[in-house]
């Protein structure tokens, strides 16, 4: 299902100039790495590394097999902890839990050197672009699920000093079974404009549907979805959507609106909600939609379109052409022309900046996240 060019190399190729190339180990077979003189045809996975790859598990210490956590109602397991330079180059968990809402109860969280306030916090799901809270097959460039409900991710996460990574069960259930592998390496040094890997939750439970003269005009993006804001310098790498209507017809015709460095108006304006998802015309329409999966762009779940009770997940990488930002960034979307929909959003941006967290707002309770329709 990837159907393009493997578009991390060119945005990856510099995080490890230090002396590794964690990267290039995941280019397609013949593709070339960067390199010096006249050696360029060949690949950085058959010349000589300088770092040590390392893998942190929930493999069972006493040497049997209960390779797994329980996490008791309200319990922290921590899933990784390691000291730096080095890498987190992939995370895969599966999970065997009672209650049927826990990819919406358990939350990651990430801090990088030693902050106390994450800058990762999302719910499990969320995290991984399933965020209705139901499992669905799907390959992406930087996400996955596979069969088995098994879930991957492979943004690359660098750290100088310390990273540190739990998993908090936010529901009334224990997890009986909370598999982990997280794969990193240790590198003798970070290049001094490497960034630090964040990714924030939002939601709105419904959105607030506008209503006013017609044509309604929306010059300002005042009241659009929020999927992240940021402060300092860094680049959007992409954002999970995951919408549950609340009453029949399109949802997307509102537009993604981002701005940069100025908080007054958007710099970059598209058409449409499915545009930006990279799919068109209502993704085929109330009789004709078909979900799809791809390298950069994909809505792997699309389940009684246009309908009350409607179910869409959709992702869209900027792996191609990060979203740059030098003081701020916030990334929106209408819900509807002009913000005129109500229906229910949760997403989760993912983002590269220089300092290693920023202030997220605080992440609504478990029971409000698990989706709902609601109707007037």
């Amino acid at each position: 299902m990837n159907d393009r060019p493997n578009d991390r190399r060119g945005f990856l190729s510099g995080i490890l100039a230090a002396g590794t190339a964690a990267a290039a180990f995941r280019q397609p077979v013949g593709a070339q790495a960067p390199a010096a003189g006249a050696f360029g045809f060949l690949p950085a996975y058959a010349r000589a590394q300088t770092h040590k790859s390392l893998k942190q598990s929930s493999f069972d210490r006493t040497g049997g097999n209960s390779d797994r956590w329980p996490v008791a109602p309200g319990g922290v397991q921590e899933v990784f902890n390691a000291t730096g330079p080095g890498v987190i180059t992939h995370i895969w968990f599966t999970i065997a839990a009672s209650s049927g809402d826990h990819l919406k109860e358990l939350v990651l969280r990430g801090y990088w050197d030693g902050n106390d306030k994450p800058s990762v916090e999302v719910p499990i799901g969320d995290f991984f672009g399933l965020n209705l809270g139901s499992y669905q097959v799907y390959q992406s460039e930087y996400l996955a699920c596979s069969p088995g409900r098994s879930l991957n991710c492979y943004f690359a996460m660098p750290y100088r000093q310390s990273a540190r990574f739990t998993v908090t069960n936010e529901g009334k259930a224990e997890v009986g079974s909370l598999y982990s592998n997280i794969d990193y390496l240790t590198v003798p040094r970070l290049p001094d404009d490497s960034l630090y890997f964040h990714a924030q939750y939002r939601q709105s439970a419904p959105t607030t549907p506008l209503t006013g003269p017609t044509p309604r005009l929306n010059p300002d993006g005042a009241q659009n979805y929020v999927y992240m804001e940021a402060k300092g310098r860094g680049h959007l790498m992409g954002v999970t959507l995951g919408v549950l209507l609340n009453a029949g017809g399109w949802w997307g015709e509102g537009d993604d609106m981002i701005f940069v460095d100025d908080d007054s108006k958007p710099v970059i304006v598209g058409t449409g909600s499915e545009d930006y998802f990279l799919g068109s015309w209502n993704f085929g329409g109330r009789d004709g939609a078909v979900p799809f999966a791809h390298a950069m762009y994909g809505a792997p779940i699309i389940v009684n379109p246009e309908r009350t009770g409607g179910r869409y997940c959709c992702y869209r990488w900027h792996g191609d052409n990060p979203v740059t930002f030098q003081s701020s960034l916030k990334h929106t979307m209408e819900h509807g022309h002009a913000n005129d929909r109500g229906d229910n959003f949760y997403s989760a941006a993912y983002w590269y900046q220089t300092t290693p967290f920023t202030e997220f707002p605080p992440l609504p309770a478990a029971a409000a996240r698990i989706p709902q329709v609601r109707t007037p």
